[in-house]
């Protein structure tokens, strides 16, 4: 059964990585001798588990049916050796996370400095590109994002709601006027975030009714902190989540428009790709519940 379990684990490198080459590298045996394995791996479950060209691997659809399993029983065999043994208190190894410069930028920035004191031996890697990462394929151990639907073969787990309302310098509020209502929102110069499948019709809600105002698409970015910048520089109203403005709502820098009104509410979500994490991950994600949900309460009551 442990001659089994370890060509699983093979089979499982190469099907992740969609390659022998890479996947003896990262096992640290030779290409011939990981070829052969899954050779007799594939004799002994009867079933064809990968097609193999000159470029590429592919698993094949018994293959893919029997990944998702091995996947699960590796991981499951994985983590229960390390917590018996001395990972469950100092993990080592390194730990990937996918996330948007924004949210780093907003939240990780203490979590980031007690983690890599608490666990010395962990390797941080945080990519902030903006695009939807492949946990699995792309060999991540976590995703953080807010507003995104998670996929339904990640396990989610909500952190928090992040609330976004509309914002706006002093200096152009005093210029232009106060919006007294959605209504007036039309008659003002907006920046619009770009991402959004209708830029130009802002939906509003508060405690009691939700309302959809066309406005002007004159200014339209895709990218919070330079709608931030805009706004601050005196360019318009935009929309921006509200743990993003704290300090400049304190200072004076920006100020809150239509307080009663809501834009819309995002969900926070951390993604893995299974239930069963390492210390490295689950300790990660103790820290970060700990210091970051209790941000992502109301930051400006719906009214006030």
């Amino acid at each position: 059964m442990g001659e089994v379990l370890r060509d699983m684990a093979l089979f499982v490198e190469v099907a992740k990585l969609r390659s022998f080459r890479r996947a003896a590298e990262a096992l640290g045996m030779p290409t011939s001798t990981l070829s052969r394995r899954i050779a007799e791996l594939e004799s002994a479950v009867g079933a064809r588990l990968l097609n193999r060209t000159t470029r590429s691997i592919e698993l094949t659809e018994a293959g893919a049916v029997y990944y998702a399993r091995c996947r699960e029983i590796v991981e499951a065999a994985r983590v229960a050796h390390e917590q018996l043994g001395d990972l469950i208190d100092m993990p080592r190894g390194r730990l990937r996370v996918s996330t948007t410069a924004e949210f780093a930028r907003l939240f990780l920035g203490p979590l980031v400095a007690d983690y890599a004191a608490l666990y010395p031996d962990v390797a941080l890697e945080l990519d902030m590109q903006p695009h939807k990462v492949d946990l699995i394929a792309e060999n991540y151990d976590l995703a953080l994002r807010i507003g995104a639907q998670p996929d339904s073969s990640m396990i989610a787990r909500r952190l928090g709601m992040v609330r976004v309302a509309l914002f706006a310098a002093p200096q152009y509020l005093e210029a232009a006027g106060e919006p007294r209502g959605p209504d007036d929102l039309s008659r003002h110069a907006v920046i619009c975030n770009l991402n959004s499948p209708n830029a130009n019709l802002w939906s509003l809600s508060n405690l009691d009714r939700s309302v959809e105002v066309e406005v002007s698409t004159r200014l339209q970015v895709n990218n919070f902190g330079f709608m931030r910048q805009l706004a601050l520089l005196g360019l318009g109203i935009t929309t921006l989540h509200e743990p993003m403005v704290e300090a400049d709502v304190a200072a004076g820098r920006l100020r809150r428009v239509l307080p009663d009104w809501l834009f819309r509410e995002a969900p926070v979500y951390a993604l893995t790709p299974s239930r069963l994490l390492p210390a490295k991950t689950r300790l990660f994600l103790k820290i970060l519940t700990e210091q970051i949900s209790p941000r992502l309460q109301a930051t400006f009551p719906v009214g006030g």
